[in-house]
């Protein structure tokens, strides 16, 4: 393995934020107390260290957030440090964040460790990962240390654990103009093979909107939209030292579905998706933003159908007219190897 530079953090540390906090004081959304980190219901914005929980810097349940499949954990390893954990009903991709990290998994079927080179930080280039399915241990050990994202979701198959290049990362530009941003599909469906886990990267240039239209997935409709859950991670470019921050919207999409997000977001800052139109994800100048997706749902085909907003969806005819912001792509994934 060739190890990554030595990791560069979120510039805001991963504490809670509670009434002590002057610079963003607690509101009825809130958990009761800073050092419980579930939340309640209705708290979809969880600030940085509100669901930190021993080694993880976010740990997003099912049982945290009240629904039924998705998951993610951002582990804090320090350097030589390792962790093991058993992926239970879930299936788990191990993304670096930051830093490069072996991931060794014991299952039924046998014995499989991965290296991870990994990357500097998530504006800094496309990461390797590794897939460990369901009923197994996992473990994962850093020499350098790092951040390591995982994303989870429960699943019915097992499938084999397996390693996944940089190279082979679609990199995708979506939009353009003020809406332009890009995607890393390093799991979207017809990507990457998963039982019901879909998880992707967006990178936002300051000034730019993403997740615009808004648009949902919250209601079955068979081959036009998708029941998905969602989890918004984010981290943001720092300018000469001042932490960035952008803003995130969700709106209510119907009777029963009425959450309801305007949230200033920061490094390590979570925005739980469980149903509503979102977007849009805004990145204020001089910021690129950051924002890992992880998805999954209850139905039987593991797809990412959406359906826009009919108030904004006319915004996709205004693409073709514009170019694409020339920031983009801020890097791409490197080269097959010959």
């Amino acid at each position: 393995m060739t190890p990554a530079p030595p990791p560069t953090g979120p510039t805001r540390p991963a504490t809670p934020a509670g009434p002590t906090d002057p610079a963003r004081p607690a509101s009825p959304a809130d958990p009761a107390s800073p050092a419980d980190p579930t939340p309640q219901a209705g708290a979809h914005h969880l600030r940085a260290g509100q669901a930190a929980d021993g080694r993880y810097a976010v740990h997003v349940s099912p049982e945290s957030a009240r629904w039924g499949h998705s998951s993610l954990r951002v582990l804090q390893l320090p350097p030589g440090g390792s962790h093991t954990f058993d992926t239970g009903d879930s299936e788990w991709i191990v993304l670096p964040l930051s830093g490069g990290c072996a991931v060794a998994c014991a299952g039924a079927t046998g014995h499989d460790t991965f290296a991870l080179t990994g990357r500097k930080s998530v504006f800094s280039g496309v990461s390797d990962f590794a897939y460990v399915p369901r009923d197994a241990r996992t473990t994962v050990s850093s020499a350098v240390g790092g951040r390591f994202a995982l994303t989870g979701a429960r699943c019915a198959r097992r499938l084999p654990a397996r390693y996944g290049p940089a190279s082979g990362v679609p990199v995708e530009l979506r939009g353009s103009g003020a809406c332009s941003r890009q995607v890393n599909n390093f799991a979207a469906a017809g990507v990457w093979d998963c039982d019901a886990l879909i998880a992707v990267e967006v990178l936002t240039p300051g000034g730019n909107w993403s997740s615009f239209p808004p648009h949902k997935h919250d209601e079955h409709r068979p081959g036009e939209e998708s029941v998905l859950e969602e989890i918004y991670y984010f981290e943001f470019a720092a300018h000469h030292g001042t932490p960035g921050l952008g803003y995130q919207r969700v709106s209510p999409s119907g009777p029963g579905r009425d959450t309801d997000v305007l949230a200033e977001v920061r490094d390590g800052d979570v925005v739980l998706i469980p149903d509503g139109w979102h977007g849009p994800s805004m990145a204020v100048p001089g910021h690129h933003m950051y924002y890992l997706n992880v998805m999954a749902g209850p139905e039987a085909e593991r797809a990412w159908l959406i359906r826009d907003h009919p108030d904004h969806a006319w915004i996709r005819e205004t693409w073709p007219e514009q170019p694409v912001d020339p920031r983009l792509p801020l890097y791409s994934a490197p080269e097959q190897p010959r």
